[in-house]
């Protein structure tokens, strides 16, 4: 539910959150919502994708969140979790 998601970003502004990993899926191409909350909240994020969005139909290439994002990350499947999380701990880190 995209309120849910954009009650659970607003929430990680009190919770000391330092980076967000997120794969908003679907409103992907939709949710300006969920971009005002994101970049709201001033903390920093990488936006994952499973599948390659720029190589499925063409509305699925244009995102409300890759401008204000750190990075994404898409078509890598589950390993971009992985990469993702890896970035966020090295970047919290100061690496």
């Amino acid at each position: 539910v995209e309120g849910a998601l954009i009650e659970r970003v607003q929430a990680s502004r009190n919770e000391a959150v330092r980076f967000i990993v997120i794969n908003p899926a679907a409103y992907t191409h939709t949710s300006v919502a969920l971009r005002d909350a994101l970049t709201a909240v001033a903390i920093p994020f990488v936006e994952v994708h499973l599948s390659n969005i720029h190589a499925r139909e063409s509305f699925r290439r244009h995102s409300f969140f890759s401008d204000v994002a750190l990075g994404t990350i898409c078509g890598l499947g589950s390993l971009g979790y992985d990469l993702a999380l890896r970035f966020a701990l090295e970047r919290v880190a100061g690496k």
